[in-house]
């Protein structure tokens, strides 16, 4: 079997490029021939470069979308499997969800930009090209979303979610990382942190979560922001004149993110839109509850009350509520739940699944649509 991987660029820090490098690692463990193709890959030895000129982010999306079709004309794979709306793609991973649902929940008018349109219509264009076999969703949410817009492809979703390694993300990095990170950052052995991570503030929900900050009632706990984002100064310029700055730190992009999860007390992601993120499952594995909206497919996930809260978007009272409820319990007892809630999404697993899925999908069959997460 000869599989391709598309995704057009690499960063470290891409929940993304974290499913892909988890899947590459349990199917070439498997005997599975994988190529990534991308404009550039970090540490990746085996791949295709596809990286046309281009000026401006449609050009660069038309461009790369247009040298994989090419490839994918070629015959060189039996089946390619993209990361990003390209027509004519055998696969589907929609790891970003729907766009235009994206669009509408963001409520900005930039979502008429040129780059916008021409998302929109790729989109549109690769779910209803007859190349397509397979849409490969990570929650139920995406696969309802899709479904319910294009409805002649319910018999193509397959929801496969993310895995997370727990050999890597586990209980055991509190005692390794707590006191050590909270001494070096001056934060206090007891101070209960609520830890964010994700770039993409807007998307994500940030200003919620600093607009949740200044109402809560439990006035010692501060809020860890660890990732990325241009308009950062906006953020801590919000900080500061909700007074609650002091409180808020940002520790920009991590590679390595775990000291993060040993030294915090509850996980916090109030995003607009998220599919399933990656920091979700690895916070669950660390045995930390998890507070995020019901517009997040990690919310498939969290039993309220006992791995976590759920809250609706952009709602910085029903998140300061959730928030001081979580911060006065016993958060050690709820690890146990928040652990076994990611037990069964291993790396072998999803390699499992994504194996069966492309062996039916190269015997000429039509696989059975997956629904439960």
């Amino acid at each position: 079997m000869r599989l391709a991987i598309v995704r057009q660029r690499y960063t470290p820090y891409g929940g993304a490029e974290r499913f892909v490098s988890l899947a590459l690692d349990a199917l070439r463990a498997q005997g599975v021939a994988v190529d990534i193709i991308a404009r550039n890959w970090q540490n990746e030895a085996e791949g295709i470069k596809c990286d046309p000129f281009y000026l401006g982010r449609t050009w660069r999306d038309w461009s790369f979308a247009r040298c994989v079709q090419r490839l994918i004309a070629s015959g060189r794979y039996d089946l390619v499997q993209s990361h990003e709306r390209i027509p004519g793609c055998h696969i589907f991973r929609a790891g970003d969800g729907v766009h235009a649902t994206w669009l509408e929940r963001s409520e900005k008018p930039w979502r008429l930009s040129p780059w916008h349109r021409y998302t929109l219509a790729a989109e549109d264009a690769m779910f209803r090209h007859p190349a397509l076999r397979a849409v490969i969703c990570n929650s139920r949410m995406v696969a309802e979303d899709i479904a319910r817009r294009w409805p002649g492809l319910t018999d193509k979703l397959h929801v496969i979610p993310n895995a997370v390694d727990t050999a890597h993300f586990h209980p055991g990095l509190r005692a390794e990382h707590r006191a050590a990170l909270r001494q070096k950052v001056g934060a206090g052995k007891t101070a209960p942190v609520i830890l964010y991570v994700g770039s993409g503030y807007e998307r994500k929900g940030v200003a919620t979560l600093i607009e949740a900050l200044s109402r809560m009632t439990t006035r010692e706990a501060e809020a860890w922001i660890v990732g990325r984002d241009k308009d950062e100064a906006r953020y801590r310029r919000l900080a500061e004149n909700l007074g609650v700055a002091r409180r808020l730190r940002f520790f920009g992009a991590q590679a390595e993110v775990r000291p993060f999860y040993g030294a915090a007390d509850v996980f916090c992601l109030p995003t607009l839109y998220d599919p399933l993120p990656n920091a979700a499952l690895e916070a669950l594995a660390c045995g930390l509850p998890v507070v995020t909206t019901t517009t997040c497919g990690a919310a498939e996930l969290i039993r309220p009350g006992e791995n976590g809260a759920l809250c609706a978007a952009k709602d910085p009272a029903a998140l300061a509520a959730a928030l001081d409820a979580l911060l006065a319990r016993d958060l050690l007892a709820m690890r146990d739940a928040a652990c076994a809630s990611v037990a069964a999404l291993t790396p072998t697993a999803m390699a499992e699944r994504l194996l069966a899925l492309y062996r039916t999908l190269l015997a000429g069959g039509e696989a059975a649509p997956g629904r439960r997460l």
